[in-house]
């Protein structure tokens, strides 16, 4: 039967991706723009990180956040805005002593890595729901400060995405919502072929589907070459997709996207072949329950 299937757009991430990619954006205002115009193609939500625009690399800056969202909402574009929590769990040991963060390390309390979320008041905001080794550094997120996290985010009146990049995630899923800290019906992100996490094929998404908890929307990724792939098998096994440059540098083999619009655009193209429709924001927030 043909269904709404909602698209969402990460933007930027906080990868070393500019170096491959010059269409990433940087900027708040190019990171906004291309929300903007992924909204127009047919992006119901917009997943944002920002950046520091002197370096390219990830920033937890309020201001830029607050950039980003300001003139999204003013722009006049209608889009779901969920802005990440992710930024701030990143470990890397030091080399004298591995007990003490490298200058890699962003690994910070868990108010900080919220304060953007209770100021600005998303809709969403991406809850990350266990720790992995990820390259060649450790993300970092205890039960304590998810917990913590979640109970602040759940007050604010934002809805978490709730990021599971393995199996044992699920579970933890499972614990937030008998818990109280996570309302149900839940909203769960399945991320596939993130090094250091589930592999990115339809046996992975169609197990991690089984486990997930009752009546749940759920969304799923996949990284670099899966990210189409694992589009389709997620329209196929009832799911929602997630695309975007944080996730993926490529249109197709061998030729870089020239924007999140045209991963968006193919997005669409896959789902409307498959004989479905493509959600708007408004349809995407009823399909949530939000507001």
């Amino acid at each position: 039967m043909s269904r709404k299937i909602m698209i969402a757009c990460a933007l930027t991430g906080g990868a070393d991706t500019t170096r491959i990619n010059p269409a990433v954006p940087v900027t708040p205002q190019q990171i906004a723009e291309s929300g903007i115009a992924a909204a127009k193609a047919g992006a119901a939500i917009v997943h944002i990180h920002v950046r520091d625009p002197a370096t390219g690399g990830p920033t937890m800056e309020l201001a830029k956040y607050r950039e980003v969202v300001d003139r999204i909402r003013s722009s006049g574009v209608d889009v779901v805005i969920n802005l990440t929590t992710g930024a701030g769990a990143r470990f890397v040991p030091g080399a004298d002593d591995p007990r003490i963060g490298d200058k890699a390390s962003t690994l910070t309390d868990p108010q900080a890595r919220i304060r953007h979320v209770l100021e600005l008041k998303p809709e969403i905001c991406s809850l990350d729901l266990g720790s992995m080794n990820m390259g060649n550094f450790v993300f970092v997120n205890t039960v304590p400060h998810v917990e913590y996290m979640a109970a602040a985010i759940r007050d604010a009146g934002v809805l978490p995405e709730l990021e599971v990049f393995d199996p044992s995630h699920i579970i933890q899923a499972h614990k937030l919502i008998k818990s109280g800290h996570v309302r149900n019906p839940s909203l769960v992100q399945i991320c596939l072929g993130v090094g250091g996490g589930a592999p990115a094929t339809t046996e992975t998404m169609i197990y991690m589907r089984n486990l997930l908890p009752p009546d749940c929307i759920w969304f799923t990724f996949g990284v670099g070459l899966h990210q189409f792939p694992m589009v389709a098998q997620a329209v196929l096994l009832g799911g929602h997709v997630r695309v975007g440059l944080e996730d993926n540098l490529y249109l197709s083999r061998g030729q870089l996207a020239p924007s999140n619009v045209a991963l968006v655009e193919k997005a669409v193209t896959i789902v409307t072949a498959m004989d479905h429709e493509v959600a708007t924001a408004a349809e995407a927030r009823a399909m949530l329950k939000l507001g």
